[in-house]
């Protein structure tokens, strides 16, 4: 194939959810759109290692990149950065713009979905350019999986605005691939290729090949299969389960199957109702679920885990405390507890029924199936769970709030997690008020040391503990479904929280 031929084209992606914003920081959903146009400083590839992108290698201990203090309680990390590298304004890119990252994401004043990586930092320094110096006020072996690999922030535009509320969350200017010329709220955003782009490929051609990359809003799974059917729309990357089998017979599109590293829990609020705060009660609900037939009812594709660190992680633990499903022993623990079956067949203690809310994501088709699956298995058991799902910025706070009883969702995790945002006494995602001091410890061990060994070691003693626990159930690890036009070479799907477009400059369209 000549490259005359790769050059060119349209690439017209649906997106399964409405964008709060285009500023890869705010943001409370994946950044699809904002990986195209903002790019960082390093990024994970399809095998989730991490491999340079702005910079010019990987910081490690090894090639000097890293070097840990002698009392191993503060570390400095020296980035080279590419020369040559332009914003799609034309401004050059420098180390005083990942300075100003740092300095932009860490205000106060700026509201972001994540922080993370922020507070690690004690100071910056610019000595050329192209170098930059960060001084770590700890050990931080998750520093390639937080703050500059998300995306480098433009300081020549942004420096004394307010990030609130400044038009960069419509427009932003990034050094990747695309460029932003529209964006028409809850409904599409038109990106085209932006002029200045640093990447060429072997040849020396400058890339990216496609000419426009549009992302349309469509909400509707029925509309999104319609549309893919009918090539308004030639990709989607989260297509539900029960739509898959109509979109397998269709000629002209491909479906790749993509192991994200991500797991579906059911999670308990602990500061809501009070029989939630007694561990057999949790214990009734983990043996009462089927997780085989929750991941049947997805059409075969979840894999039921027993640990909330995915099998393909080395120091995932294969002997945590288990829970089989075992209908009989759940209701013993029920029994012993001291809630009984009521005349309507729920079960009642000191006259409270234990009737709860449970929340999805509304709109999750694949979430809303399994929630049914789980609502008819604690019935079972005696347990009334009613439907209480939310959509947009009701969800989102809910979820990080604990605006529930009983949640079932998804994480889906960096190359490089840390457990202590989901399970740390003051994780920001630990909506569901969990604490544990040994945990804690734990966690903050894992997150301190560059040492394999040790890290091993403390991650499998925390999901050990956390099994016994058992603050939240882990129910499957699902792999998203990506639906894709015969047409589209150079993809390769990512399974990382950085999404399938981290890398798009290489996509081209077969004419």
């Amino acid at each position: 194939m000549s490259l005359a031929q790769q050059r060119g084209g349209t690439l017209t992606v649906g997106l399964s959810y409405d964008i709060d914003t285009l500023n890869v920081y705010s943001t409370g959903y994946l950044g699809d759109v904002q990986a195209t146009v903002a790019e960082g400083l390093l990024a994970p590839n399809e095998k989730a290692k991490y491999v340079p992108v702005l910079a010019t290698t990987v910081p490690t201990i090894k090639n000097g990149g890293i070097k840990v203090a002698a009392d191993n309680k503060s570390m400095v990390i020296t980035y080279k950065l590419r020369p040559n590298v332009k914003w799609s304004d034309g401004q050059p890119f420098t180390s005083a713009d990942v300075k100003f990252t740092w300095d932009a994401v860490k205000d106060p004043k700026f509201i972001a979905e994540s922080k993370d990586g922020t507070e690690d930092i004690a100071s910056i320094d610019t000595p050329n350019p192209l170098t930059v110096v960060v001084n770590y006020k700890r050990v931080a072996p998750d520093f390639a999986s937080t703050l500059f690999t998300f995306g480098i922030l433009p300081k020549h535009t942004l420096e004394g605005k307010d990030l609130n509320t400044d038009n960069y969350n419509q427009m932003p200017l990034g050094t990747g691939p695309f460029k932003v010329t529209q964006y028409v709220k809850g409904q599409y955003v038109v990106l085209e290729r932006n002029p200045y782009y640093w990447r060429k490929d072997k040849a020396g051609v400058q890339l990216p090949y496609l000419d426009k990359m549009i992302f349309k809003i469509i909400p509707d799974s029925n509309t999104l299969v319609t549309q893919l059917k009918s090539g308004e729309i030639q990709m989607a990357t989260s297509v539900p389960y029960s739509q898959v089998p109509q979109l397998a017979s269709q000629s002209g599109l491909s479906i790749v199957k993509n192991p994200v590293l991500s797991w579906q829990h059911l999670d308990f609020n602990l500061k809501g109702p009070a029989a939630f705060r007694d561990v057999n009660v949790r214990k009734a609900f983990a043996y009462a679920l089927d997780k085989s037939t929750v991941s049947k009812a997805l059409g075969g594709y979840p894999v039921p885990i027993n640990t909330v660190v995915v099998p393909v992680f080395s120091y995932s633990n294969k002997n945590v405390p288990k829970y089989p499903y075992d209908l009989a022993k759940a209701k013993q623990l029920l029994d012993a507890a001291g809630y009984k079956p009521g005349a309507d067949g729920i079960r009642v203690k000191d006259g409270v029924r234990m009737s709860y809310n449970i929340m999805v994501q509304a709109g999750r088709s694949t979430d809303e199936d399994a929630e049914q699956v789980i609502i008819a298995q604690m019935k079972a058991l005696g347990v009334e769970l009613k439907p209480d799902n939310k959509s947009g910025v009701a969800f989102r706070d809910a979820r990080y709030k604990g605006g529930y009883d009983l949640f079932y969702s998804g994480w889906i995790t960096s190359a490089d997690p840390s457990y202590s945002v989901f399970f740390g006494s003051k994780g920001p995602n630990n909506g569901q008020g969990y604490s544990n001091p040994k945990i804690d410890a734990l966690l903050a061990t894992a997150d301190s040391t560059l040492d394999p060994t040790v890290r091993t070691k403390a991650l499998r003693d925390f999901q050990t503990l956390l099994m016994q626990d058992l603050p939240s159930i882990p129910v499957a690890t699902n792999p998203s479904i990506i639906v894709v036009t015969d047409k589209l070479g150079g993809f390769v799907s990512n399974p990382t929280n950085m999404t399938n477009f981290v890398n798009t400059s290489g996509w081209y369209l077969k004419k």
